[in-house]
C-alpha cells in the first residue's frame, strides 16, 4: 500500500469541479449556438431550426434560473409558433394570403431571433 503523503500522490492534480461561471458561460455558447441554427434556417430549409429546438429542450433544464431561461423559452416558442403559422399559411398560398402571412412570418421570426442573439451576446435575459 503507498503512503498518502509520498510524492507520487503529492503530485496529482485535484479533480476539476465545474464552477457556476463554467456553467454560465456554456449555457452562454450552447444558446449562441441554437440561435445560429435558428437563423440558419433560410439555407436549410428547416432542419437547423429543429436541431436549435432539439438542443434547447435539451439544454432547457440546465438554465432553469439562468438569463439563457429566457432565451431557450423564446426559441421553443418561435419554433412552435413557426411551425404552425407556416402549416396553416400554406393552403392559403393558392389564394394569395398565405404569402402575406409568410412575409409577416419571416419578419416576425428574425426579428425574434436577430434581437435573442443580440442580448444574449450583451450577457441580458430575452425580453
Amino acid at each position: 500500500m503507498s503512503d498518502p503523503a509520498s510524492p507520487a500522490s503529492a503530485q496529482m492534480p485535484p479533480a476539476y469541479t465545474p464552477t457556476a461561471v463554467d456553467r454560465q458561460e456554456s449555457l452562454r455558447l450552447v444558446t449562441i449556438i441554437a440561435y445560429a441554427l435558428f437563423l440558419a434556417l433560410f439555407v436549410s430549409v428547416f432542419f437547423t431550426s429543429v436541431a436549435g429546438v432539439i438542443l434547447a429542450y435539451v439544454k432547457r433544464g440546465d438554465a432553469r434560473g439562468t438569463i439563457y431561461e429566457s432565451h431557450l423559452d423564446n426559441l421553443i416558442s418561435v419554433f412552435w409558433v413557426s411551425l404552425v403559422v407556416s402549416i396553416v399559411a400554406l393552403p392559403l398560398v393558392f389564394i394569395g394570403i398565405g404569402f402575406v402571412i409568410y412575409l409577416i412570418l419571416v419578419i416576425w421570426y428574425l426579428y425574434r431571433t436577430i434581437k435573442g442573439l443580440i442580448q444574449v451576446l450583451d450577457g441580458k435575459a430575452f425580453a
